[in-house]
């Protein structure tokens, strides 16, 4: 988070909120407060929401472990050594997570962690006096934009997840309430987004969601949900607005001189040597293999097949991997710094529209079909390919999931391309039987576990089929 300010200063609500980031603003330190007394005026929360956006930043989502999630369970990604860390990425690359997982755990926690904060800033907003009503708008659309895509990441990961619209003030309160159905979620995320497309700007600060982002996410969801028409009419609207384009040279799109493109629409900021290092990522050294950096992991690692199945004509060979001496590719989307490996200042880009692009075109091949193949070929013909050769419907559909494998690699988007598509399951058993892994994906590996500690706290909460 650069560009929209830096918070300096710690936040401490006892048994509600606990939230530190850095400010390039000098501002006057606050400390305890009792809750009832604090968010109560326009610096205060706006604090808050700067509490939201730091969420992002947690290693159980954007910061590294939510990325992962996104990948590592596909055939285009694995873990190079599954034992690495206890497992935790291991057992989502061979499908044997179980309730304790940090992974699993991390991610619940932290997405509902941005939840709560996000709750407290939604419940108190309309009470407070801005100096600028519009401003008012923009924040309350922000922190709206956020609970959706916190939502959205845990119904798909976990299905049913209990849903909490309320500032949370007795953590006891939520007891017995179990677990939501997704379908109730799900009309949630579009209330959110729906009301934030009304609220947002065009164009906002570096790091904070316009309107674009939030039709694009919207459009994703009605994606997911099979409901095609309404996700083209979203997602044309974001290409028709003129704001976004290709970036031309498929070198410039990642790194960090090159933050804040045409092609982002929504990111989660970082910022290397500041505070401690704790505004930096880690993401660079933990997608590395062994020996390619100082703290390399070898997490999410491009399998090998999957590199080699690039075209030597497909501009992004080189331009979205890096190889080590011995020729193992990896991840060059995150900038490493030689100071230190584990303090990056790689931006992770959530929305890119490339994707959206790509998105469009899917959804217009589940309709009419219209303008799906010049979207489709914009994308390759960035990247130095001809035309598509597809003609049919489903051609066109297999055309576009290929490419959007090989577009948004390492970005976390592979594993819910295969669940969106009810694909996963013939996907995986193909690729494990190709690579002669004894490994049966079935309906049951299709969700992560509920984490273990929370079913423990709340026996109302069931665990997910399988586990």
């Amino acid at each position: 988070m650069k560009s929209y300010r830096k918070i300096i200063h710690s936040i401490l609500i006892i048994g509600i909120l606990s939230t530190s980031c850095t400010d390039e603003l000098d501002q006057s330190p606050i400390t305890e407060k009792d809750a009832s007394n604090f968010f109560s005026t326009e610096v205060e929360i706006e604090s808050a929401i700067l509490g939201v956006y730091a969420s992002l930043q947690s290693g159980g989502l954007y910061g590294l472990d939510l990325i992962a999630a996104g990948e590592v369970s596909s055939d285009i990604t694995f873990e190079e050594v599954p034992t690495n860390d206890d497992g935790r990425f291991g057992q989502l690359d061979n499908f044997t997570t179980f309730p304790g997982n940090s992974v699993v755990s991390n991610i619940w926690r932290h997405s509902y962690i941005g939840i709560q904060r996000a709750n407290l800033v939604l419940n108190r907003i309309d009470d407070i006096s801005f100096d600028d009503g519009d401003v008012k708008d923009h924040r309350t659309g922000e922190v709206q934009f956020i609970r959706a895509l916190l939502y959205f990441n845990l119904v798909r990961l976990f299905g049913d997840v209990p849903l909490v619209t309320q500032e949370t003030i007795d953590p006891t309160s939520y007891f017995g309430q179990g677990r939501t159905a997704k379908s109730d979620v799900y009309t949630q995320i579009e209330d959110d987004l729906t009301s934030a497309i009304s609220l947002l700007p065009e164009v906002n600060g570096s790091g904070r969601p316009g309107v674009g982002a939030a039709q694009a996410l919207l459009g994703k969801v009605y994606l997911t949900l099979g409901r095609f028409g309404e996700a083209v009419s979203l997602l044309q609207e974001v290409v028709d607005s003129g704001i976004y384009s290709l970036v031309s040279d498929v070198n410039s799109i990642f790194g960090i001189e090159n933050e804040n493109n045409s092609e982002v629409l929504f990111t989660v900021q970082f910022k290397e040597g500041l505070n401690g290092n704790s505004e930096g990522s880690n993401a660079f050294s933990q997608y590395s293999p062994a020996g390619a950096t100082a703290n390399a992991k070898g997490h999410n690692i491009p399998t090998m097949d999957f590199y080699n199945s690039y075209s030597d004509s497909d501009l992004r060979k080189n331009a979205y991997f890096k190889l080590t001496e011995t020729g193992v590719p990896y991840t060059n989307k995150w900038t490493e710094n030689p100071g230190n490996s584990n303090d990056g200042g790689s931006d992770v880009i959530v929305i890119r529209y490339s994707d959206v692009v790509l998105m469009l075109a899917e959804a217009l091949n589940e309709t009419d079909g219209t303008g799906a193949a010049d979207l489709l070929n914009s994308i390759r013909n960035r990247a130095g390919l001809a035309n598509t050769t597809a003609v049919s419907k489903s051609e066109f559909r297999d055309a576009i999931a290929n490419e959007r494998k090989f577009e948004l690699i390492n970005e976390g988007h592979r594993w819910f391309d295969l669940i969106r598509t009810n694909t996963a399951i013939t996907t995986m058993n193909t690729y494990f039987e190709s690579i002669g892994m004894n490994i049966i994906v079935d309906e049951n590996n299709l969700l992560l576990p509920v984490p273990q500690s929370q079913i423990d706290a709340d026996p109302a909460i069931t665990q997910n089929p399988g586990y």
